[in-house]
C-alpha cells in the first residue's frame, strides 16, 4: 500500500484494457462502447443542413411554435392549420442525425377552432409539452401534451386570461427548471394592455395557474421571455409605450416562487434604441448570458443584438451589434442556444435575398457577438418562423411556412459545426498511470487510486474533468469528478 498524508491507495484499483489512439500519462480515459479505452477530447463536427421535410400540406399553415421533448428525444411542432377551419394542430418530429433528416407521426389537433399564435415550451420536471394560444375569443389558452412515440395526446384547454391575441402581444411561455413551473408574459389587453406574468403548474395532463403579475404598467408590446439557468431567473424583454423615454425596448428579471412572480427594476435594453419589434431571447448556457434579439425601427429597421448578464435581480446589456447590415427583419425569427456548438442559430427571412429562408449562427464573447455566414436553407418566401433544439441528436430543427410552396408548414435540420467532446456523464473510469501508443495494453488508474502524474494541484480540491481532457476546479458539461487533490501531484482519482 502506498500513503500520501494520511490517504491509503488501494494497490488494486486499476483497469486494464487496450487504447484505442494514443494515451498520455497522467490524463482522463474513458471506456469506449467496444471496451476499448481513449483519452478525453475533443472532436470535429462539419456544419451542415438537410433537405427540407413538410409536415402540413393544408394551404397557409400559420402561428408556428415548436420545442424538443427531451423524454422522448422527439420535436414537437403545433400550428394553425389552414387546411382543416385554422384548428389548433400538433405533430411529432424524430430526427435522423446519419442524414440530417427529419419524419413525422400523424398530425393530432388539440383545439377543434380557430387559433392564434402557437408557442410551445417542454415541461422537463412532469416530461409533459405545454401549447399556449389564443384559443376562443383569442383568450390566453394553455394545453398539456404528452408525447408517446410519434404521436401527442392532450389534457384539457385552459383560459388563463380573457386578452385577446395578435402577432404583438400574445403570450410567450418559458419553462423554470428551478422552480419547475411554465412562466407566460402577455399583453393584458383586457386591462389597459399591461404587460403581465403568470405561473402555471402541471400535473399529469392538466395545468393550473395563480395570479397574474405585472411587469410593465403602460402598453406593452414585442414580449419575449427566456429562463436564465445559471441565475434561475426568468427574463422578459419588451417594448414600452409608457417608459422614460416611451416606445423602447426594456427588460426585467422575474423570480419564481410559488405560484407567483416577483420582478427587479426595469433596464433599458440600449441606450441609443428606438421603436423595437419582432423581439426574440435564448440563453446561452456556455457563457451564461441571456441574447436579446429584435427590429430596431431607428435603425433601418435592421436585426440587432446585445448581451445581458444577471446579477441578483437585475440585468445589464453590453455593446448593441447588428445582425445584418442590409437585411430587414419583416418577420419575427427563430432562435435557439446549440449545447454542443456553444453557439445560437437564428432563423429568419432574409429581405435582402428575396425573402429566402436564411439562419445565422452567433458566437458571444464577452458581452459581444459575432455571426458566421449565411446559411439559405429555403429558396422561396419564408414566414412563421420556431425552432427547437433536439438535445440528444445535438440538431437545430427549424420549422416555418414555405410560401413558395402552397404555404405548405416545411421543417429543416441544421447542424452546427462544432468540437464535441467524447465524455458523457457515465464513461469516465479514471487515469491513464504511463503513456501508452495506440493498441498497448494500458492501466488505467481506477476509483480510490492515487494518480502521481498531476502538477500544481491545490491539495483538498475537487477537480473536474473537462470536455478537453484536462482538469479543472469548476464543473463543465457533462459534469463529472476526476478526483480531490492531495498534494500538488498526486489525485485520489474518483471513476
Amino acid at each position: 500500500m502506498k500513503y500520501i498524508g494520511n490517504v491509503q491507495s488501494q494497490a488494486n484499483a486499476e483497469v486494464f484494457a487496450v487504447a484505442s489512439g494514443a494515451l498520455p500519462d497522467g490524463k482522463p480515459v474513458i471506456v469506449n462502447a467496444d471496451g476499448t479505452v481513449s483519452v478525453v477530447g475533443l472532436g470535429s463536427v462539419d456544419q451542415a443542413i438537410g433537405t427540407p421535410v413538410i409536415f402540413e400540406q393544408g394551404n397557409a399553415t400559420n402561428f408556428i411554435g415548436s420545442a424538443f421533448d427531451s423524454n422522448s428525444n422527439k420535436v414537437v411542432i403545433a400550428y394553425r392549420d389552414g387546411g382543416n377551419s385554422n384548428y389548433g394542430t400538433a405533430i411529432v418530429g424524430t430526427v435522423d442525425p446519419s442524414d440530417n433528416s427529419i419524419s413525422f407521426g400523424t398530425a393530432v389537433v388539440f383545439f377543434s377552432a380557430t387559433v392564434q399564435q402557437c408557442k410551445v415550451v417542454f415541461d422537463s420536471s412532469n416530461n409533459k409539452i405545454v401549447i399556449n394560444f389564443g384559443g376562443t375569443s383569442e383568450y390566453g389558452t394553455a394545453i398539456v401534451g404528452t408525447v408517446s412515440g410519434t404521436t401527442i395526446s392532450f389534457g384539457t384547454a385552459v383560459v388563463y386570461t380573457n386578452t385577446t391575441a395578435n402577432s404583438t402581444i400574445f403570450g410567450i411561455p418559458t419553462f423554470d427548471s428551478n422552480s419547475n413551473k411554465v412562466v407566460i408574459a402577455y399583453r393584458s389587453q383586457s386591462n389597459s394592455s399591461r404587460g403581465d406574468a403568470i405561473v402555471g403548474t402541471v400535473s399529469g395532463t392538466a395545468i393550473s395557474f395563480g395570479s397574474a403579475v405585472t411587469f410593465n404598467n403602460s402598453v406593452t408590446s414585442d414580449i419575449a421571455i427566456t429562463f436564465d439557468s445559471n441565475s434561475s431567473k426568468v427574463i422578459i424583454a419588451y417594448e414600452s409605450a409608457g417608459g422614460s423615454p416611451a416606445n423602447r425596448g426594456y427588460a426585467r428579471v422575474g423570480t419564481v416562487s410559488g405560484t407567483s412572480i416577483s420582478f427587479g427594476t426595469e433596464v433599458r435594453l440600449h441606450e441609443d434604441s428606438t421603436t423595437i419589434e419582432h423581439t426574440i431571447a435564448t440563453f446561452d448556457s456556455t457563457n451564461n448570458k441571456v441574447i436579446v434579439g429584435y427590429r430596431d425601427a431607428g435603425n433601418s429597421n435592421l436585426g440587432t443584438f446585445l448581451v445581458g448578464t444577471v446579477s441578483g435581480t437585475d440585468i445589464s446589456f453590453g455593446p448593441r451589434r447588428d445582425f445584418d447590415a442590409s437585411s430587414v427583419w419583416a418577420k419575427t425569427p427563430s432562435i435557439s442556444f446549440d449545447t454542443q456548438a456553444g453557439k445560437f442559430v437564428v432563423g429568419y427571412r432574409d429581405s435582402n435575398n428575396s425573402n429566402y429562408g436564411t439562419l445565422k449562427v452567433g458566437t458571444v464573447s464577452g458581452t459581444n457577438i459575432t455571426f458566421g455566414s449565411e446559411v439559405v436553407y429555403e429558396q422561396a418566401t419564408t414566414d412563421y418562423f420556431a425552432s427547437a433544439y433536439d438535445s440528444f441528436n445535438k440538431k437545430v430543427v427549424i420549422s416555418y411556412r414555405d410560401d413558395g410552396n402552397s404555404n405548405y408548414g416545411t421543417a429543416v435540420v441544421f447542424q452546427a459545426a462544432a468540437s464535441p467532446t467524447n465524455l458523457t456523464s457515465e464513461n469516465y473510469i479514471g487515469i491513464s498511470n504511463a503513456a501508452y501508443a495506440d493498441t498497448q495494453t494500458a492501466t488505467i488508474q481506477a476509483g480510490g487510486a492515487v494518480n502521481s502524474g498531476q502538477s500544481s494541484l491545490t491539495i483538498g480540491q475537487q477537480y473536474f474533468v473537462q470536455g478537453d481532457g484536462t482538469l479543472g476546479l469548476s464543473a463543465d458539461d457533462p459534469s463529472v469528478i476526476a478526483g480531490t487533490a492531495v498534494s500538488a501531484t498526486d489525485l485520489i482519482v474518483k471513476g
